[in-house]
């Protein structure tokens, strides 16, 4: 009978190791294989069933425990080998972490102690080789070579970082603000971290794989053997913290992770990006080469405990190791509990006899998957010992209790995320046939919960993280830019569709990006939506052209619409009645089409003015034969048809019948065309006069009032342009002042009158109100005298009547002149 044989295969990533280790174990009739990563150990799992079936494989984590009755190929987690089992095959996967100061030791464990029963197979780096040959001389070892090559690309922006890249962070927050910002320059990225379970972490790089997203953000735990289309590591940092403090990658561990570029026969490359400070050229080189400085001590624990009293299992725990080459690692945290408990008495008075300090120790391995700082894990391990030594199962009510709080699906990333490790604690708990009642529900249930969560962190990963729209027209676009062809439609109410997403809405010339949409993403759908505009803003430029007058609208806020969307702007012209048009901004018109918008809009704003104006341009047209006449019509043109102030030392009596005859109007306060006086004319002009000195448009009084109080705050002189005349208190419309005023003082030309009863109706005022208002228009009122007390009858009417005329006073007498007899006349008199 031959000897076991015992082969280690080194060598960089993709050497195709782990495939010639499970093409061995599966070629065996009996095999086990041990992986540092739960996610590892599903995984392989999963290719194992589907080559020699479920019923014959079997899955066992420190959580996780699959063992149909007829398993004979195990997938195992390093520290859950059932090392009790024989198996004519025995391998472990990344065998170089023997130098790990945390978990090493389990890793040297089964270098020295686990092995098949006709062949056992390390897996690892080269740089064990020195320390493996030494500690078990009779390995072969067999040195691959990397199957591709992999080189240095430098540094690169995260916005120019090629598709099918992973970016490596070493933090929580690190993966979480570099995610985000994938997500919105880059359409969206899939997340993997050691701490996300094994339907979570298979959902997301599904998400990569298939090809709905070109970005991988991943902590450290991606250099772990997960193989995955990556054509490009990025590192994000360089510092990662090791469990006690901070410290920079070596070369190995840098080379292990830059190695997920390139499977296979694919070359791979490797950089840096964001804030990482730059590979050192030692470092550089090592890394391409695959040449690193060989491991120089193992970690190593003592496994040959003593279980007589717990200081005695101290002692054997923490004894120093046999031989050159290994050394102590740092305290794991079965041994920081047990160290815990300890000092507690009552632990210790339970603790009695071997078989109960074994259950103790056992208790103490629960493995801390929450790593919270305070005692609660040594308290909940504390626990379990309770019960356990007192002969007791754990409680069916407070194993319900626990899955029951953690079963909840609500809550952000990171709750979610401490919910399962809370729930991997407890799958490790259940997973103890001895310690629970009914372990094939309470596993069961574990995974129920377990599958819940992860349903959950992969729904929030994913719509916190990707984008599948931008993702989709990224790619369509970079195609497009190539193959000249964009699925892409506007549809009848606007909605801008490109390659069967929508993308935001056009309205008029103007294109607006979905709400939801902002920065990096903003820009990449205003790219789409530039595409499929091309043919359509031509389109509207020519609607545009061939729209009737009625199409359009002017605005108070001197836009002007069309189909009720603003499209132009006024601005000030060579004169009041001649504004120039301004079509709004927009990115999708040339200099050509915006010609050809402004010359239709002028168009239409010229036949406005036209149309309702047209009383004051037959006027111009009707003077301009008149040579005197052109001056008041000059002036006229340039107020739009109304210029206020008195006429009468302005215009001569001759010329105001000729005026009136052609329409205008030379009155008491202004000159003007009555006809511009109604509500649309008026309203028309006050937006021109608005736009030609750059004010807002005022607000004019509704149609049909007469009269109205002045506003606080305002400009009389505003009203006055605007055809209103102040009067004392209020503002008289132009032509009822003008009206007023006229018939007032033919009726008071030659003595005082009575005050006409309507005229305060007429005017909309109260019979109080009159008397400051009439004296505004030049005339007064004289109060009515009262009755004597032996007088009877109606008293007299309040009477109106033109302003007194004052006679003209003496002119001052001049002084004499000092040597006249006058002048010493004068100073007697002084």
């Amino acid at each position: 009978m031959f000897p076991p044989r015992v082969h280690a295969v080194l060598g960089p990533t993709n050497t195709g190791k782990t495939h010639l280790a499970i093409t061995r174990l599966l070629a065996h009739a009996s095999g086990m294989i041990g992986f540092p990563l739960r996610l590892l150990a599903r995984e392989n799992y999963d290719r194992m069933a589907a080559a020699k079936g479920a019923r014959f494989v079997a899955l066992i984590t420190g959580e996780e425990k699959i063992v149909p009755p007829e398993a004979r190929w195990f997938a195992c987690t390093a520290e859950a080998m059932p090392l009790d089992r024989a198996c004519e095959f025995l391998a472990v996967d990344e065998i170089q972490l023997c130098a790990d100061p945390d978990r090493g030791h389990v890793f040297t464990e089964r270098l020295l102690h686990a092995r098949g029963t006709v062949e056992t197979m390390f897996l690892g780096a080269e740089t064990i080789r020195p320390l493996l040959g030494q500690l078990v001389p009779e390995a072969e070892i067999d040195i691959r070579p990397r199957l591709s090559r992999l080189s240095f690309a430098g540094a690169a922006k995260l916005t120019k970082l090629p598709p099918r890249s992973a970016i490596v962070a070493f933090s929580a927050a690190e993966v979480y603000a570099i995610a985000e910002m994938i997500r919105r320059r880059r359409g969206g990225c899939a997340v993997v971290m050691g701490r996300l379970s094994p339907r979570t972490r298979n959902a997301q790089v599904a998400l990569y794989q298939e090809g709905a997203v070109d970005f991988l953000v991943a902590t450290d735990a991606v250099g772990m053997g997960l193989n995955m289309d990556v054509n490009h590591v990025a590192f994000a940092g360089l510092q990662k913290f090791d469990g006690s403090r901070p410290r920079r990658l070596n070369a190995p561990e840098v080379a292990q992770i830059a190695g997920r570029a390139g499977r296979g026969m694919r070359d791979g490359t490797f950089g840096t990006t964001a804030t990482c400070p730059e590979l050192r050229e030692a470092m550089v080189q090592a890394v391409e080469a695959h040449s690193f400085d060989p491991l120089v001590s193992l970690a190593w624990r003592n496994n040959d405990l003593d279980f007589s009293s717990v200081d005695a299992l101290l002692d054997s725990l923490t004894a120093p190791p046999p031989r050159a080459g290994l050394v102590r690692g740092n305290d794991a945290s079965d041994l920081e509990t047990l160290a815990a408990l300890a000092r507690d008495p009552d632990m210790r008075a339970l603790a009695t006899g071997r078989g109960r300090v074994r259950l103790l120790w056992e208790a103490c391995q629960v493995p801390d998957f929450r790593k919270i700082t305070d005692d609660s894990h040594a308290r909940l391990c504390a626990r379990i010992f309770g019960h356990l030594a007192r002969g007791q199962r754990l409680p069916d009510d407070w194993l319900a209790t626990q899955f029951e709080g953690l079963s909840r699906a609500d809550g952000d990333i990171d709750t979610l995320m401490m919910r399962l490790a809370g729930v991997r604690v407890w799958s490790y708990i259940v997973a103890r046939s001895d310690w629970v009642g009914d372990p094939n529900a309470w596993q069961a249930r574990a995974r129920e919960v377990e599958d819940t969560l992860s349903d959950a962190l992969h729904a929030g990963l994913t719509a916190r993280f990707v984008d599948r729209r931008a993702t989709h027209l990224l790619r369509r676009l970079e195609a497009a830019e190539s193959e000249g062809e964009l699925l892409s439609a506007v549809t009848s109410s606007g909605e801008v569709v490109v390659e069967g997403h929508p993308v935001g809405h056009v309205s008029g010339f103007a294109f607006h990006p979905d709400p939801a949409t902002a920065g990096a993403e903003k820009r990449l759908v205003q790219r789409a939506a530039r595409r499929a505009l091309r043919a359509e803003m031509p389109r509207r430029v020519a609607v545009l052209e061939a729209a009737a007058d009625t199409d359009f609208l002017v605005q108070p806020d001197h836009t002007l619409l069309w189909d009720g969307v603003r499209v132009a702007r006024l601005r000030p012209g060579a004169s009041l009645l001649r504004p120039q048009v301004e079509v709004l901004d927009s990115e999708f018109l040339d200099g050509a089409q915006r010609e050809r918008l402004r010359q239709r809009l002028a168009v239409f704003v010229a036949g406005l003015v036209g149309r309702e104006f047209a009383p004051l341009l037959r006027a111009l047209e009707a003077g301009h034969a008149d040579a005197s006449l052109r001056g008041p019509l000059h002036l006229l043109e340039e107020a739009g048809g109304l210029v206020p102030g008195p006429t009468e030392l302005t215009i001569p009596s001759t010329l105001r019948p000729r005026l009136k005859r052609i329409g205008v109007r030379a009155g008491r306060f202004a000159l003007y065309v009555p006809e511009l006086l109604k509500p649309r004319a008026a309203a028309l002009r006050a937006l021109l006069w608005a736009v030609r000195h750059g004010r807002a448009t005022p607000a004019l009084p509704s149609p049909g009032l007469v009269s109205r109080k002045i506003p606080e705050g305002t400009d009389s002189e505003l009203w006055r342009a605007m055809g209103w005349v102040p009067a004392g208190p209020v503002l008289l419309r132009l032509d009822m002042a003008e009206r007023v005023a006229a018939e007032l003082a033919w009726a008071t030309r030659a003595r005082p009158t009575a005050l006409p009863s309507q005229l305060g109706a007429s005017l909309g005022l109260t019979a109080d109100a009159l008397p400051p208002v009439l004296r505004a228009l030049g005339l007064r009122v004289i109060p009515a005298p009262s009755l004597a007390e032996d007088q009877y009858g109606p008293p007299s009417p309040p009477l109106i009547a033109s302003p007194r005329k004052r006679a003209p006073e003496a002119a001052a007498p001049s002084p004499p002149k000092a040597d006249s007899p006058f002048a010493a006349l004068a100073a007697l008199r002084r």
